[in-house]
């Protein structure tokens, strides 16, 4: 990525003066030129020096998953390659504790702040000292309310949970043309896990009828609870034919029930994330697809966006931003086996 330069009115005028002098075939000293090369040069190390004072902070809903430390990885990255300071906070999934960071975050003076919630609807109260203390606020991956996108948030950046699930769905309807039997590990607390399960309903399209959903249940986005609930689930179910889950740590525990029962590649898994674990997964058979999340891109794109905005150009554009999810073939899968996209 290049890094932007930014130039006082003082250093543009000198440039734009020297310029003009050139372009009518002045005969300027070289020491008015030397002097003119200075001031200009004087006043990108002040932009430099301005934009060195920056400070950044990512408010994460957890670390423990790849998925988010690439994100903090790709936003910590980014602000080391612009002189901008960075500090990530990690609630570990504990909604208090994020409040808490939140409000730490609007008493310190951050120029922006990113911020992926606990709960969706839980995190109003901190969103708003945030905003309250003049912050913008970058809101990446999952979306709050849209009351409070409304209020609070500068602009959203996420990966189109919804075409995420409607490609695996319509992939499912591909493999299983006379419909099946299957199962959906969901997570409801989560705004953008819903929105994958709603894709994937849609996805199964017109042969929704022939999908008979033995059970939907939380499986917390997590693999050991997922694995617990698909092994119950596989044993009500012996004729069970596919799971549907909403991330790769909860269909790895979906893979892992499978095979402790001995019936892989005998019911399929269906998946979201298209993380290195998820990809190694489809490569050996215990995925049968997996759609992609874009965490580095998400992180290039709010970094962007929050660059330009703390630099006077507030005209973002859209207010919440979808970027592209797609089906990952074996062959990108080895591609790409160890990163994210």
């Amino acid at each position: 990525m290049k890094k932007s330069l930014r130039f006082t009115a003082a250093g543009l005028s000198v440039c734009m003066m020297a310029a003009m002098l050139a372009g009518c075939g002045s005969s300027s000293s070289a020491t008015t030129e030397a002097a003119a090369d200075s001031a200009a040069e004087t006043e990108v190390k002040d932009g430099e020096a301005k934009k060195g004072d920056l400070s950044f902070a990512f408010c994460t809903n957890t670390l423990n998953n790849t998925f988010q430390s690439s994100i903090d990885a790709k936003l910590s990255e980014l602000c080391k390659e612009n002189g901008i300071a960075y500090t990530c906070l990690d609630p570990d999934y504990d909604l208090n504790k994020q409040l808490s960071q939140l409000s730490d975050c609007a008493n310190s003076g951050y120029d922006a702040v990113f911020v992926i919630p606990v709960d969706s609807a839980g995190i109003t109260s901190g969103l708003a000292e945030i905003s309250e203390a003049g912050i913008p606020i970058f809101n990446v991956d999952t979306a709050v309310i849209d009351d409070d996108i409304d209020q609070f948030v500068t602009q959203f950046a996420g990966t189109n949970a919804y075409m995420a699930g409607q490609l695996v769905g319509e992939q499912m309807t591909k493999d299983y043309p006379d419909g099946a039997k299957i199962a959906v590990l969901d997570f409801p607390s989560n705004e953008s896990c819903v929105d994958r399960v709603n894709g994937f309903l849609e996805g199964l399209g017109d042969q929704k009828d022939k999908f008979d959903i033995v059970a939907q249940q939380d499986g917390g986005a997590a693999l050991d609870q997922s694995m617990g609930l698909a092994e119950d689930i596989i044993t009500a179910n012996p004729d069970l034919e596919a799971f549907f889950c909403i991330n790769d740590p909860s269909a790895l525990g979906a893979a892992a029930a499978i095979k402790a029962a001995n019936k892989t590649g005998e019911i399929g898994v269906y998946s979201i994330d298209a993380s290195p674990d998820g990809k190694q997964a489809l490569l050996d058979g215990e995925f049968t697809a997996v759609a992609c999340q874009v965490p580095l891109q998400i992180a290039e794109y709010a970094f962007d966006a929050a660059e330009k905005y703390v630099g006077g150009d507030t005209e973002l554009g859209e207010k919440k931003v979808y970027l592209d999810s797609h089906l990952v073939e074996k062959e990108e899968a080895e591609k790409t086996l160890s990163d994210w996209q």
